[in-house]
């Protein structure tokens, strides 16, 4: 069984352009996720992003140690399926370029869980959003891109699944408890998101990818200060 980090990204959002080139710290968003991303133990680590964005995404890439895949812009099941094939990993995690808190532990963890249980799809419950990823097996996301021609699965790669159950091992369960905190965020999708991340990172943040057992209690003074 081989395995991967593919880390999604392009620089084309709507809502934030180019957000995965915004620094928190002196470092792009990316920059921090591939951080995190780099110390989880898989036989490869890569970014997969569009035509578009490749030029823009490749430098940092090779700064931290990532190869990087150019495929569709929008059907990024595709491009994953396309990746997959170059790489030959069967089962991938699958994270994304708008998230620099993503936590290595937890993804190690549920990759365990993922390979133990004999699941398709895993992924833990009750995180801060913008913390986790998902467990996929590429078998199961090439089943979902011949039988859906539905945009959104294309777009987002596991909702086939998940959406499934009756056709797929779905192993989505509660995250350890020091893990939890839920209803809270630290993606960044606007504006807003990354003014509070910058806030974060300026309180927290010491020249290490941060844990989430670090940022919980400063979302939780956040919430009651809100």
């Amino acid at each position: 069984m081989k395995t991967a980090v593919f880390l999604q990204a392009r620089l084309g959002s709507t809502r934030l352009p180019g957000k995965a080139l915004l620094e928190l710290e002196g470092k792009a968003i990316i920059t921090h996720a591939m951080e995190a991303l780099g110390s989880v133990e898989t036989d490869d680590h890569v970014i997969l992003t569009d035509h578009e964005s490749y030029s823009g995404l490749k430098p940092l890439a090779e700064a931290c140690g990532f190869s990087i895949f150019e495929g569709s812009a929008e059907d990024v099941l595709d491009r994953f399926i396309k990746a997959a094939e170059k790489f030959g990993p069967t089962v991938i995690i699958r994270a994304t370029g708008d998230n620099p808190l993503v936590d290595s532990n937890a993804a190690a963890m549920i990759l365990a869980s993922h390979i133990d249980s004999g699941a398709d799809y895993s992924g833990y419950d009750d995180m801060p959003l913008g913390t986790g990823v998902e467990v996929l097996n590429l078998a199961a996301l090439q089943t979902a891109a011949a039988e859906s021609d539905e945009p959104y699965d294309h777009e987002h790669v596991s909702p086939y699944l998940y959406r499934n159950p009756d056709r797929f091992r779905i192993n989505r369960i509660r995250a350890p408890e020091k893990f939890c905190f839920p209803g809270s965020s630290v993606t960044v999708d606007t504006a807003a998101d990354y003014k509070k991340l910058q806030s974060l990172y300026s309180d927290l943040y010491e020249g290490r990818p941060l844990s989430i057992t670090e940022i919980i209690p400063w979302l939780k003074s956040e919430r009651r200060s809100g």
